[in-house]
């Protein structure tokens, strides 16, 4: 029996795209009239093989009725807006997470903010900045990284967490952690937003020890664990096999305030990554916000070879401009300023 997939493709911007949808040739993308797009990639598979057929948005009334129903169902979640559920944070607009490592061992910056002063410093540059969110991790999830206790997690994180929204009463704190200890004591000090990069599987305890605070959460795709993700990951096919994964652990959790984050370079190669980062717009169809990290990855060394940098700025920028164009709400980075003013320049060209 064949699954049906729906993306949106074949984009247009600004002016284009607002006249385009007020004569009914095209649809916004998640309710922004800026985005807009007149074709739709229909994909199939089963057990033995994968279809792909793109067709324009008039020929919809000519597929067989249980491929209409199902893209009809996903043309309502990929176009409507998405609901406003993180303090201070508007799910409809491009929003930046700015990334506090409180580890020694963080594949970038590890150690480097790990201070009080030094991390608050960074927290308030981020801000004014332009981040949204600030994301505060205490366990390193680089490849090849070994887990660290829940006692050594808080005690690296705890600084920050109790007096955060002393400070910062108007900025979206989350939490990037994988256990239900950690979460539970740092939910005390009002975090945001839960940031599991195992999707809630590698702590079984986690989604009940939170249950009752209806809590925002990413749910996150990674294939294995830190210490053994890069080691020849496969799947049938990338993109698929995640939103299936997606769409079974929405399920799963306790509420509808759900971020979706695929996990670029966790159980990845060159290869899934632009798969994933290149067809980023199949997960609209899901109807929740999309949360991508590729900050400073490691493939954009493997393209840019004798061009990498320390920082991978130029890369992590060009990666973040196209996921944009994608429709792309939210995306994880370390260098905030560079990343906000490319996005200004970015969204006023687009908009003209």
């Amino acid at each position: 029996m064949n699954k049906y997939y729906t993306r949106a493709c074949n984009f247009y911007y600004g002016a284009i795209a607002r006249q385009l949808i007020s004569k009914k040739l095209a649809l916004p993308l998640c309710g922004d009239k800026n985005i807009a797009f007149d074709k739709i990639e229909i994909i199939s598979r089963n057990k033995v093989k994968t279809n792909s057929k793109i067709i324009n948005l008039r020929q919809i009334k000519k597929l067989n009725y249980i491929t209409k129903q199902k893209v009809k169902k996903d043309l309502k979640n990929i176009v409507s807006k998405r609901t406003n559920f993180l303090k201070g944070v508007n799910l409809n607009l491009p929003t930046i997470m700015g990334v506090l490592n409180l580890t020694p061992d963080s594949f970038s910056d590890g150690g480097k903010y790990n201070i009080g002063k030094k991390s608050y410093m960074q927290i308030s540059y981020m801000i004014k900045s332009g981040a949204k969110i600030i994301d505060v991790g205490g366990e390193s999830t680089r490849p090849g990284s070994k887990t660290v206790s829940s006692y050594n997690e808080w005690n690296r994180i705890k600084h920050v967490i109790k007096k955060f929204k002393k400070k910062y009463k108007l900025t979206c704190l989350s939490l990037d952690t994988r256990k239900s200890e950690v979460m539970k004591k740092s939910i005390k000090y009002n975090v945001d937003l839960i940031n599991d990069v195992s999707g809630f599987s590698f702590d079984k305890k986690s989604l009940k020890e939170i249950k009752t605070f209806n809590i925002p959460k990413v749910l996150h795709h990674m294939k294995g664990t830190p210490n053994n993700m890069q080691k020849n990951p496969k799947y049938k096919n990338v993109l698929l096999d995640i939103y299936d994964y997606f769409e079974r652990n929405v399920k799963k959790l306790d509420n509808k305030k759900i971020i979706l984050d695929p996990g670029i370079g966790f159980g990845k190669t060159l290869k899934h990554n632009l798969s994933l980062i290149s067809k980023i717009s199949l997960f609209h169809s899901l109807g929740f916000p999309i949360l991508v990290g590729t900050s400073r990855k490691r493939f954009i060394s493997q393209i840019s070879g004798k061009n990498d940098s320390k920082d991978r700025t130029g890369g992590t920028i060009a990666s973040i401009l196209y996921l944009l164009s994608q429709g792309v709400q939210i995306f994880r980075v370390h260098n905030v300023n560079e990343v906000q003013q490319a996005i200004l320049v970015f969204k006023k060209i687009l908009s003209n």
